[in-house]
């Protein structure tokens, strides 16, 4: 059996009917959703890349707008923690300090992914037949699968610990939850 009542204190300090919290949620839950929507729609009608005259302009400004959007993710998902209580007993340096650590593997296994696919790599440039010349198997794909995700992951629950944030943490959850359903998409 479950001991949930860990899960049932956290949900006591989180107001998910909070407004910022149902945008945050949201646009979490949107971005995974709309590149790859926007990228087999690209794949199939090559629209964007006729739009964009080649596909390298138009995996530009598809990357562009994905890193547009990420911004705000984060902006709405910082002022949702913002806007909920702090669990008093996770606002200490070991916590702070355990979620800065987090955060820094899970930026290295973003920008080292990124450094290792590049921004065609990165921003779904397959999609307009922009094709690397052979899969990427050096750190971080080496260590786990989709590090781009689990990093970006890693980010927000380390951004919750250091905020000491129950909302940040439930956050998170929506984070993987996302994630997880856009690699079965993506699969």
């Amino acid at each position: 059996q479950v001991d949930v009542a860990a899960m049932v204190q956290l949900f006591g300090y989180v107001d998910v009917t909070d407004t910022g919290f149902i945008v945050a949620a949201l646009s979490i839950a949107f971005n995974p959703l709309f590149w790859n929507v926007v990228a087999r729609w690209e794949h199939k009608t090559r629209a964007l890349s006729q739009v964009f005259g080649s596909p390298h302009a138009a995996c530009y400004c598809l990357g562009a707008a994905i890193l547009l959007l990420n911004c705000v993710r984060s902006h709405c998902f910082t002022e949702a923690m913002k806007s909920q209580p702090k669990l008093e007993g996770w606002d200490c340096h070991w916590t702070y300090y355990s979620g800065l650590a987090i955060s820094a593997v899970g930026t290295l296994f973003v920008v080292s992914s990124f450094l290792a696919l590049g921004f065609t790599g990165t921003f779904l440039g397959d999609y307009f037949g922009i094709l690397m010349e052979e899969k990427v198997t050096s750190f971080p794909f080496s260590v786990l699968d989709n590090p781009m995700y689990w990093g970006s992951t890693a980010i927000y629950l380390g951004w919750s610990l250091m905020h000491a944030s129950p909302a940040g943490l439930l956050l998170t959850a929506v984070v993987a939850i996302s994630y997880t359903i856009a690699v079965l998409y993506e699969g």
